[in-house]
């Protein structure tokens, strides 16, 4: 799809005026949008509300899933590594850096940085995000495996898949908890209506994370400081959890966190701990990491 938006649609939303010109639904044109297929004037477009303007030229790729983008080694982002042998690296993400290409984010990525070290990463796994097998959001930061050989990723793929690899995180939320401990047992999936948000959905995938109360702050407002334990590892789950049951993360926009009795430049969630099996010696592993500066400072300000 190759289409100059006329006087007459101006104004119209993207998802909208793609679903017309292509004749796809709705829906289908909103998961065009958010997996980054669609184009406004030569550039990826991920809101599908965005409202359009005569003359703009829209483009969309009607053939095929998610435009590929392999990432190129990129020297300039620096990557804090905490542990690397032959085929295990583990590295200590901060805030604002996006993990691998996507919609909207073609350069500066931790993958980008990795490769520049570690070139023979280019070989493993996914080729679009070389040697990731999980995630963080660009909000969070914290510990994250990462596979150096192919072996290493099978292995680190399946030891996720079966709840192997202990994922320890710190959470920062809103109010006092009824219970120091408890376990959110919810299916997570897509937003119907925002396609980049997650919800607690009964068609969603199984979600599980548990959570122990570390300290409940009054003063200058109600906030308690959570260890979180994934069991399963669905896109932004510990978010979604913890708003689901009203204890949204502090900072976090997306979710209802963000407010100004307490404002935080960003999501007060960090990945503290990693403790697995090496994927190739079976070796015992646990890694941590301290809280960064700025979810310190938070702290700082409680009582």
């Amino acid at each position: 799809m190759d289409e100059v938006v006329p006087e007459v649609l101006a104004g119209d939303r993207l998802d909208r005026f793609v679903a017309m010109v292509t004749g796809v639904s709705r829906a289908e044109a909103a998961d065009w949008v958010a997996q980054g297929r669609v184009q406004v004037d030569g550039r990826v477009v991920d809101t599908r509300a965005r409202r359009l303007q005569a003359g703009q030229r829209v483009q969309a790729d009607v053939t095929a899933g998610p435009p590929e983008v392999v990432p190129e080694a990129d020297p300039g982002v620096a990557v804090e590594v905490v542990h690397a042998d032959p085929d295990l690296i583990v590295v200590d993400k901060p805030a604002g850096l996006v993990v691998h290409p996507g919609a909207g984010n073609t350069h500066g990525t931790l993958v980008q940085g990795l490769l520049a070290r570690f070139p023979e990463l280019a070989g493993v796994g996914d080729p679009q995000r070389p040697g990731i097998v999980h995630r963080l959001d660009k909000g969070t930061s914290g510990l994250l495996l990462v596979a150096r050989s192919p072996v290493a990723y099978a292995a680190l793929v399946a030891q996720l898949a079966e709840h192997q690899v202990a994922r320890g995180y710190q959470a920062l939320v809103w109010g006092e908890l009824d219970n120091d401990r408890g376990l959110v047992d919810a299916p997570i999936g897509r937003s119907a209506r925002t396609r980049t948000r997650m919800t607690v959905s009964s068609q969603g995938k199984d979600a599980r994370t548990r959570y122990e109360v570390l300290a409940t702050f009054r003063d200058p407002v109600v906030v308690s400081r959570l260890a979180c334990r994934l069991e399963t590892g669905r896109t932004h789950q510990i978010r979604v959890h913890l708003s689901a049951i009203d204890h949204p993360v502090v900072g976090d926009a997306r979710y209802g966190g963000a407010r100004s009795s307490l404002p935080v430049s960003r999501p007060w969630l960090h990945a503290a701990s990693l403790e697995l099996a090496h994927p190739v010696t079976g070796e015992w592993l646990a890694f941590a990491s301290a809280l960064p500066g700025e979810l310190t400072a938070v702290l700082d300000q409680l009582s």
